[in-house]
């Protein structure tokens, strides 16, 4: 009865946190989904998942379940990965371009990963500022660009990551921190830290601050860390993803809040031509990243 559609399910679930989301991670409605979870519980006769509203929480045979299942998925993708290699497909390039600074956080261990599973592939980073670097797939410059953008082009194929919130990381004692969430207004009179990226390229300038008339004073700095030092020494604030900020967070470093009732919200696609997301190494570094990102990432859910 238990069967490969069914783990998937239920990962999707314990990542998503509920059942529309998790639907549209695995390409089910949620009536499907849901009478899949049914179809579940009456076999085994114990509920798998709990209901609260529009989330979901697993129970404890639940959570036993997505253990085997991200077991039986990494064994599988091992699997698809030495298949690749005995049908000859074992080198090649990888080249990466980064839309995204703070990407270099989390894929620096997933590159060392990918290394040690295709030692004769040759990975790379793409070095260096790129205004369009989705134009560097189609003039051969880049194999793969990680960053937000996914409008449709002729030729390139955007494979969904994650999808994270922004938030504003403020120093302790700052006028706002009693505030539960920041507005554009907020932002008038602080002078803004950001990567030194065109304004178009920073969310918070050109999805809340520019719409609503607000310019604020704009600094730059290269790394994250020199962003939360500054932030830190009473320079200004910023706008960073929330899976990078959890650790400086916990530790009073400095402090974070949502940016408008709802929070900001960025999705992050690995990009690459048709040709090239038929490689099986492109396919196994994609499916590494999400993998890794939903199991280690903080507050990072699927792309809607």
């Amino acid at each position: 009865m238990l069967e490969l559609r069914h783990l998937r399910t239920l990962v999707a679930l314990a990542e998503a946190g509920s059942v529309s989301r998790a639907a549209e991670r695995v390409h089910l409605t949620q009536s499907a989904l849901s009478h899949q979870l049914k179809a579940l519980e009456r076999h085994y006769g114990i509920a798998v998942v709990e209901r609260h509203g529009q989330t979901v929480r697993l129970t404890e045979p639940g959570r036993r379940l997505v253990t085997l299942a991200r077991t039986v998925a990494s064994d599988i993708q091992a699997a698809e990965r030495d298949l690749a290699k005995l049908s000859g497909k074992l080198t090649g390039t990888l080249r990466v371009a980064l839309e995204c600074h703070t990407c270099f956080d989390w894929l620096m261990p997933i590159m060392d990963r990918f290394r040690k599973h295709w030692p004769d592939v040759e990975l790379d980073l793409v070095s260096g500022f790129h205004p369009k670097p989705l134009g560097l797939l189609l003039q051969d410059k880049a194999d793969l660009v990680i960053g937000s953008e996914h409008r449709p082009r002729r030729g390139i194929v955007f494979h969904p990551l994650f999808r994270f919130e922004i938030l504003a990381v403020l120093p302790l004692g700052h006028r706002l921190a009693r505030r539960r969430y920041l507005t554009a207004r907020d932002f008038a009179q602080e002078t803004l830290i950001t990567y030194p990226v065109p304004e178009e390229r920073i969310d918070v300038i050109h999805q809340v601050l520019r719409p609503a008339g607000i310019h604020p004073r704009r600094r730059t700095a290269e790394l994250t860390i020199a962003i939360l030092q500054l932030v830190a020494s009473k320079r200004g604030v910023a706008a960073l993803p929330n899976w990078g900020l959890k650790n400086y967070v916990d530790y009073e470093y400095v402090l974070a809040r949502r940016i408008g009732k709802n929070g900001l919200w960025s999705d992050l696609y690995g990009a690459a031509t048709e040709t090239m997301s038929r490689q099986p190494f492109v396919t196994d570094f994609l499916e590494t990243a999400r993998r890794a990102c939903f199991a280690e990432l903080d507050g990072v859910v699927p792309v809607k």
